[in-house]
């Protein structure tokens, strides 16, 4: 009789040790599965959730049009694009613009508010964000054509919100950290990282109110901060127009003008 309780206790905590392994197993298996998520299939996700690679291919201009406030300060901004790498940007005040665009080659500003009405050339330091923003479809798109490097940091919390954090390290030696919603797959913070003039600078985006274009989901209110600063500033978009013609003149630097000449005294 005790033999066979015996045997009985033996079978039980077999038939438990069992089903303890296969719970295991079972959690490996959904740990592994998790793991599995490779950074480009993160990243295809975001691009599908933004209307998906053919939607995005098929806007070959884009104008924004927004309002840029920070503090008491307010402007106009306008943003122009157009295939292949041709932007420009307009800070509007009273009826002046501060322009800086990049044509593909070449970029260029005329700052008026400094006195200065002429074109003239931007330093490689400042030239290096606006040749970012010339990427019309952003750096995550084709990350390794263009020369990038993108790795799949894990999971990290933006203000409460789960979301999957990718390191890309850009073409242009900057560093870009991407905060993407695990349930939408889009972008709701980025962190970067660039040296201007020999300092190292880091600033923070951050992204909301997400609205369709023709198919096409873009952020219409972007906030920025220096980071560890708590001031931000922020862009409202007022309309997005997508395929608006635009000449490849209205990106490159203008001829400035030459000074009128004076009169031979007499005449």
């Amino acid at each position: 009789m005790k033999t066979d309780s015996r045997r009985s206790c033996v079978k039980e905590v077999l038939r438990n040790s069992r089903v303890f392994i296969l719970l295991l197993l079972a959690a490996a298996g959904v740990c592994a599965g998790a793991r599995a998520q490779s950074v480009d299939e993160v990243i295809a996700k975001n691009i599908l959730a933004h209307g998906g690679m053919d939607k995005l291919k098929s806007v070959h201009s884009l104008r924004t049009s927004a309002k840029f406030t920070q503090g008491s300060f307010q402007a106009d901004f306008r943003q122009e694009n157009k295939r292949a790498d041709k932007v420009r940007e307009e800070f509007i005040i009273q009826g002046l613009a501060q322009v800086q665009a990049y044509d593909g080659k070449t970029g260029w500003q005329i700052s008026p508010f400094g006195g200065r009405k002429d074109p003239e050339l931007l330093s490689q330091d400042d030239l290096k964000s606006l040749v970012v923003d010339a990427d019309m479809d952003g750096p995550l798109v084709d990350y390794k054509e263009k020369g990038h490097k993108a790795e799949l940091m894990g999971h990290d919390s933006m203000e409460g919100t789960d979301c999957f954090k990718i390191k890309l390290s850009m073409k242009n030696g900057d560093v870009r950290y991407y905060y993407l919603d695990t349930d939408s797959y889009l972008e709701l913070k980025l962190e970067i990282q660039t040296t201007i003039r020999g300092t190292l600078q880091e600033s923070e985006l951050y992204y909301g109110d997400y609205e369709k274009v023709n198919g096409i989901y873009y952020p219409f209110v972007v906030e920025q901060a220096q980071k560890g600063v708590a001031a931000r500033s922020q862009v409202t978009v007022e309309k997005i127009e997508q395929n608006v013609p635009m000449e490849d003149a209205h990106f490159s630097m203008p001829v400035a003008k030459a000074p009128a000449k004076m009169a031979p005294a007499g005449k």
